[in-house]
Order: C-alpha cells, then structure tokens, then sequence
C-alpha cells in the first residue's frame, strides 16, 4: 500500500477535528435536563464495558484517574453510578451502572438518535453503513495511540496543553 501524503493526512486531522465539534454541538445541544457531555461519556462507556475498576474505566476512556475519579463521584452522588467494594481486594472499588443511570443513558442515546437521524434522511442505509466502517477503522487506527498517551500524562499536562 502506498503511504498516504502529509497533506491528505493534515486535512483528515483537521476535517476530524472540526466534525467532533460539530457532532458534540449538533447532538448535545438543548439538553440541558440531560447529563453534560463528559459524564454522559462515563456513564457510556461504563455501560459498555460493564462493572470494572476505576482503572479499567479510565484505560478504556483514556483518561487520567484523578479526573475520572471526579466524574465517578458526581454520577454517584446522582444515583446513575454505584460504587461497591472489589470481592477480590477490599481496598478496591468496583463501579457500574445503577438502573438509575441505564434508564438515563437510554434517555441520551434515545434523543440523540433521533436528532442524527433527522440530519440523515436523504442518506441511504449503505451510505450510513459506509460512513459507520469509516469511522470504525479510524477509532480502531487511532486508540493505541490514545492509550499510550493517556498511560504516559498526567492529569495536569492534559488540563495544560
């Protein structure tokens, strides 16, 4: 395969970029009754990856722990988290989901559906399904480079740079 040309490669970044903004504007907009972005994100992935240590969550988020640790405690504090003691190490913790916080993940994807799909109308099921691979590869091409970022910084240079 031949290589692909730094321009093309800085104009994906960029177009990248500006459509994770756009996606986030597009689709949280108005939900003020909802959870904000980053704890709607917690709350996904955890809902995803199902009852885990803090660790595993924040691997899996690419997050620092300490800034995880904060949005675990306010989705507790909320009732959409629960916290239980880790059977196999009494130090540690495990968190999943409560039904609480199932029930309002479900409010947040239901709604967030169907402002997508009202922007998508006149695309075909192929076409969705086209863009859907696309978007696959990319996450399945860029999350060991986000791992082994999130594994190397701290909470400060992420918050810093």
């Amino acid at each position: 395969m031949t290589a692909v040309q730094p321009d093309t490669v800085h104009a994906l970044a960029d177009s990248i970029f500006l459509f994770g903004r756009t996606l986030r504007a597009a689709l949280t907009r108005s939900e003020p009754d909802l959870l904000p972005n980053a704890l709607a994100g917690v709350l996904f992935l955890l809902a995803r990856t199902g009852q885990c240590r803090p660790s595993v969550l924040a691997a899996e988020m690419h997050l620092g722990q300490s800034s995880l640790s904060r949005h675990i405690g306010e989705l507790v504090d909320r009732g959409f988290i629960r916290r239980d003691p880790d059977p196999d190490d009494k130090r540690a913790h495990l968190v999943t989901c409560s039904p609480e916080g199932l029930d309002m993940l479900a409010a947040i994807r239901a709604r967030r559906t169907e402002r997508l799909a009202a922007q998508l109308d006149d695309w075909s099921e192929a076409q969705v399904a086209d863009a859907l691979d696309v978007v696959a590869r990319l996450d399945a091409a860029l999350s060991p480079i986000a791992a082994a970022d999130a594994a190397t910084t701290t909470d400060l240079q992420r918050t810093c740079s």
